[in-house]
């Protein structure tokens, strides 16, 4: 599949909008707005899978496989890091329990017994309880005919989020998969659908769009508004919409940094506390400055998240698809 930067760049600045916001939180600074990271992550997967899975027919067992070896390994690695650590003392704040820990691993929401909030052991990694969600239903729609499923899965999602809004759940799983966030992956498959159809705002509706979105997002950082996924969801598909637009009239060419980051976002996204927590706890020790000390926060956790890329996703990830490729062609042998 012929790589798509607009949405390469964006995957960095989602990542690195998320990094600001925990690196704000541990500096004493204010970036409460670079959560919405995780709505453009949202967006952009539903647009991911749609376009891959046309393009790249699979099974429902392939398709689940597929995204298995490219979340599970490291994201298992990261939470037996937080895990070994906690055991360690390192983490005072953090309380285990074996029940939590397995509901981390296989993605299962749970609340944790640290805080009493539905989160795994490595925090951050709630959002992949979201996206196993999604890899399971798209699993499940590609036994039907191409053009039932997205209304299927739009239907589905479009239920869960109204059972939300006229039932009360106290469960763990149900407060989880009723949260309107979960449309967020429709819109990318919508996107995605229009996207393959060659159905794209020309590039003076794609400025704008973008303009929009980018406008809405610095609203509420400077004047710190509330916001959910409500306000921020609609304004991540404006900009997912917006850099298509330019991407289609031949606005977007290869950078080698974000292009980088991009392909980092996903070990960025799972390391970056990491780095930051030890900055920040550091910086207290030596007195170093706020503004320095989240300067450097920021840095460390991006850079263990590409050191992370480098070192254990990359490679995990080509020994992945070379036992794909040499499954097909040992399938293609016995045929």
């Amino acid at each position: 599949m012929k790589t798509i930067y607009g949405i390469q760049y964006l995957r960095a600045a989602a990542a690195l909008a998320v990094v600001f916001f925990h690196a704000a939180e541990k500096t004493g600074h204010h970036f409460t707005i670079g959560a919405a990271g995780v709505d453009v992550f949202f967006v952009i997967s539903g647009f991911i899978m749609w376009v891959i899975s046309d393009r790249r027919p699979v099974t429902p067992l392939e398709f689940i496989r597929d995204r298995a070896r490219r979340i599970v390994p490291v994201y298992w690695l990261a939470t037996a890091v937080m895990v070994a650590g906690a055991l360690a003392g390192l983490f005072p704040n953090l309380v285990l329990s074996l029940e939590h820990v397995l509901a981390s691993l296989f993605f299962v929401p749970a609340r944790s017994p640290s805080s009493g909030e539905v989160w795994p052991v490595l925090v951050q990694g709630w959002t992949l309880n979201f996206e196993m969600l999604f890899y399971l239903v798209f699993a499940g729609s590609l036994v039907l005919p191409r053009n039932w499923r997205l209304p299927a899965m739009s239907g589905l999602f479009l239920a869960l989020v109204i059972a939300g809004r006229v039932a009360t759940f106290d469960g763990a799983l149900m407060l989880t998969y009723t949260r309107p966030i979960i449309l967020e992956f429709v819109a990318g498959m919508i996107i995605a659908e229009f996207w393959l159809k060659g159905r794209v705002p020309p590039l003076a509706v794609g400025s704008a769009l973008m303009a929009c979105s980018l406008g809405g997002f610095a609203l509420i950082g400077l004047l710190a508004l509330p916001f959910d996924e409500l306000i921020t969801g609609p304004l991540a598909v404006l900009l997912v919409l917006g850099v298509l637009s330019l991407e289609a009239n031949g606005c977007v060419r290869r950078v080698p940094l974000p292009a980088l980051l991009g392909d980092a976002s996903y070990s960025i996204y799972l390391w970056h506390t990491f780095a930051i927590s030890v900055v920040a706890k550091v910086a207290l020790e030596i007195d170093l400055g706020a503004p320095a000390t989240m300067f450097m926060a920021v840095l460390s956790g991006t850079l263990i998240g590409i050191a992370a890329y480098m070192m254990l996703e990359r490679p995990l990830m080509r020994r992945g698809n070379a036992r794909r490729v040499a499954g097909g062609l040992a399938g293609r042998a016995a045929e």
